[in-house]
C-alpha cells in the first residue's frame, strides 16, 4: 500500500541531510496545508527518528522554523510545538525559493514532473475501476475556498498523489511525493486562470481514465503539468528580476 501524503512529511532524509533539509521539508509540508494549522508536531525524538538525524539537528531546525514564524512552542504539561500556518498559504516563501531557482533547473524539474505525471496517467487508465475514476471525478471536482490560501496547492497535491495512487505503483507514487517535494509548490504559484485551466485538466485526465484511454491519459497529463509550468515561467522572470534590483 503506498504511503500517504502525511506519512511523506516525515520519511527518512537522505544521508547529507541537516537542519535545514528538516526545516525545509516541515516549512514546506506547513505551507502544502499538510500540517494544518494548530497540529502538534511529533516529539523531538520522534522527529530525529524518522529523519534519521540527531536530535540537536532537529531541535536547531524547529528554532529556524520559530523565526520563521511558522511554529509556535509551549513549554509544561500539553506543552510541544504547533504549526502556525502562514496567512498567505505559504506564498511568500515560495515566491522566494522560484527566485533562487535557475529556468533550467525549473524546466528540468517541470520535466520530469511531465513524465512521471502522464505515466502515471497512462496507467491508471488500464488499471483503475469505477471506485477509482468515482474519487477522481470527486477530487477534479473540487474548488478550494477563495479565503484558504493553501487550498489551491493542496489540491492539486492531493490529486496528484490519488493520479499515482490509481497507477498501482508504490516507486511512482514515491517519486511523486519526491517532485512535490521539489517542484509541485511552485508550479502551482500560477496565477488564477492557469489555475482554472489545470482543473479543467483534471477532469479531462478522469474522463480519459474513465474510458480506458491510456494515451489520451497521458496526453492531458503531460498538457496539464506544461500549462502550469509556462504560466510559472513568467512569474520566474518576474521575482528573478526583482531580487536583482
Amino acid at each position: 500500500m503506498p504511503l500517504g501524503p502525511y506519512a511523506a512529511v516525515f520519511a527518512p532524509l537522505p544521508a547529507e541531510g541537516r537542519a535545514e533539509a528538516v526545516r525545509r521539508r516541515l516549512g514546506e509540508a506547513i505551507a502544502l496545508g499538510l500540517l494544518p494549522d494548530g497540529s502538534m508536531l511529533p516529539p523531538e525524538s520522534d522527529l530525529a527518528d524518522r529523519f534519521g538525524v540527531a536530535t540537536v539537528t532537529v531541535r536547531e531546525a524547529l528554532g529556524a522554523l520559530r523565526d520563521d514564524d511558522l511554529i509556535v512552542t509551549r513549554r509544561g504539561r500539553g506543552g510541544g510545538s504547533f504549526v502556525k500556518a502562514p496567512r498567505d498559504g505559504g506564498r511568500a516563501a515560495l515566491l522566494a525559493r522560484l527566485s533562487r531557482v535557475g529556468l533550467g533547473e525549473l524546466r528540468d524539474l517541470a520535466d520530469h514532473y511531465c513524465a512521471i505525471s502522464g505515466h502515471c496517467a497512462a496507467l491508471a487508465a488500464a488499471r483503475a475501476d469505477p471506485d477509482d475514476v468515482e474519487r477522481l471525478r470527486r477530487l477534479a471536482a473540487l474548488r478550494p475556498d477563495p479565503g484558504e490560501p493553501s487550498g489551491t496547492p493542496r489540491q492539486e497535491g492531493t490529486f496528484h498523489l490519488e493520479l499515482a495512487a490509481t497507477a498501482q505503483s508504490a516507486r511512482l507514487t514515491r517519486e511523486e511525493m519526491v517532485l512535490q517535494r521539489e517542484i509541485g509548490p511552485v508550479l502551482w504559484l500560477a496565477d488564477a486562470e492557469a489555475v482554472t485551466e489545470g482543473r479543467r485538466g483534471h477532469d479531462a485526465i478522469v474522463e480519459a481514465i474513465a474510458t480506458g484511454d491510456a494515451a489520451a491519459a497521458r496526453g492531458r497529463a503531460e498538457d496539464h503539468v506544461t500549462q502550469l509550468f509556462d504560466a510559472v515561467k513568467a512569474l520566474h522572470r518576474d521575482t528573478r528580476s526583482r531580487r536583482t534590483r
